[in-house]
């Protein structure tokens, strides 16, 4: 709980500053009014959980846990909404929902029940609506980027692939290079006015007219901390990048026969003291049982970005030995200065961790123009980028014929930075004139 609790922190912060307030609606969910919105609830209507008993009574009218919360709070919107001077109107809750996965549920990819942020806006103008979509997909990037040290590409996704019941949907998108498929990271959805028509969220203009909000609903989940597990953890357990860590730096005393146990345990004590005050989070493992390497082992496993270790020739030296947990570097760092060069350190991690996990999803990027092309790079394992004519039934196509035990291709975004596209470019499946460059393969 506690990454996501740094990253709550931090997105939390960020969208107060655009005047989004916090709520909580209910968990429950009555049928009717959750089949308001016929397009909506049939792309979740296999996931949606029932309850259907209390105690040992069937109940006479089942009620639905909410798979997400537009149905659950649009009949308000319409109530507080009157006037132009009731908007825009910006709400987040943070919460957990339930989807009835049953395909192949993963641990924090894809689960039953998961905590996640939903922010749920209404302005007067579409204008409105597509700037606030674009900057709250920026702060996705960043918490990934900047926090998870994770890499994605910003893009808009397909129709076919797009929000049920929204207008459009922009989203984040990771790769991860060890099972070759992509991970949704986190969407941004401008809803336009489908949901106001259906709720009837309507309010007087400025000219006295009547007219209906554009809507806009945004969320990430506990699904960050899966695709940051399987971007950077290796074979002796997690890689943490430093900034969502519980624990920064932990300090391990290495006794040594004969040596003064209660002078490195003081020593371990005020390194943790010098460190937490400068704001590191930093803690000293000082247990008698168990021995100095199955302590290191320990704690890579728990993925704690780097290792103090103080032993008794460390203190004639008046010096620490520090290991990073990235790329298991060592190196003797003399008490003076020790805060300044750890924390230096820890920023050092954090990029190169970002770094190395952008070089080798960099590498998995394939160009396809052409079929043959494509299903050789699929066949790789590749996150395939390819002209594409934006049809639809090309888009089904494509996953019909490759289809198979490990899942269909599908489109995974088409980029905001498109590359060039050359006149009299085809697109790779239809052979027809292509419109744009997207991102294809398959996806968790």
């Amino acid at each position: 709980m506690s990454i996501w609790e740094i990253m709550q922190t931090f997105f939390d912060a960020e969208i107060k500053k655009m005047k989004i307030k916090t709520c909580y609606f209910p968990l429950f969910v009555s049928n009717n009014v959750l089949q308001k919105e016929k397009d909506h609830i049939e792309g979740f209507a296999p996931e949606v959980a029932w309850v259907t008993r209390s105690g040992d009574s069937d109940l006479e009218v089942p009620i639905a846990i909410r798979p997400t919360s537009e149905t659950v709070m649009y009949p308000y919107f319409s109530k507080w909404i009157r006037g132009h001077r009731d908007l825009p109107l910006k709400l987040n809750q943070w919460c957990n929902v339930v989807r009835w996965e049953f395909s192949n549920p993963t641990p924090f990819i894809r689960s039953r029940e998961f905590l996640w942020q939903e922010g749920h806006t209404a302005f007067a103008t579409k204008e409105e609506a597509d700037t606030e979509v674009l900057e709250v997909l920026e702060l996705y990037r960043r918490l990934y980027e900047e926090y998870l040290a994770v890499p994605v590409v910003k893009g808009k996704k397909s129709e076919m692939e797009k929000f049920a019941g929204g207008l459009y949907t922009t989203s984040v998108e990771a790769f991860i290079p060890n099972t070759g498929r992509g991970v949704q990271g986190a969407t941004s959805h401008c809803l336009g006015q489908n949901f106001a028509k259906m709720f009837e969220i309507n309010f007087e203009d400025e000219k006295g007219e009547k007219a209906m909000v554009w809507q806009n609903s945004w969320a990430y989940s506990t699904r960050t901390i899966g695709v940051m597990v399987m971007t950077h953890g290796d074979d002796r357990g997690l890689v943490l990048p430093p900034k969502v860590a519980a624990i920064q730096v932990i300090v391990v005393h290495v006794p040594y026969k004969d040596a003064d146990i209660k002078e490195i345990l003081n020593a371990c004590s005020a390194t943790v003291k010098a460190l937490c005050d400068l704001g590191i989070r930093a803690e000293a493992d000082l247990r008698e049982n168990y021995s100095p390497g199955w302590k290191y082992s320990h704690w890579e496993m728990k993925g704690v970005p780097l290792r103090i270790e103080i032993g008794p020739k460390d203190l004639a030296n008046n010096q620490v030995r520090a290991v990073r947990r990235d790329n298991a570097a060592k190196i003797d760092i003399p008490m003076d200065g020790l805060v300044d060069k750890v924390k230096g350190m820890l920023d050092d991690i954090q990029q190169s961790m970002f770094d190395v996990a952008k070089q080798k999803r960099d590498a998995c990027v394939q160009v396809a123009k052409t079929w043959d092309e494509f299903i050789e790079a699929l066949s790789q394992k590749k996150l395939i980028l390819a002209p594409w004519c934006d049809e639809e039934e090309v888009e089904k196509d494509v996953k019909t014929k490759t289809k198979g035990e490990t899942g269909a291709a599908k489109t995974l975004c088409s980029p905001f930075d498109q590359p060039e596209l050359p006149e009299g470019t085809l697109c790779f499946a239809s052979g027809k004139p292509a419109k744009k460059w997207t991102y294809w393969g398959r996806s968790y």
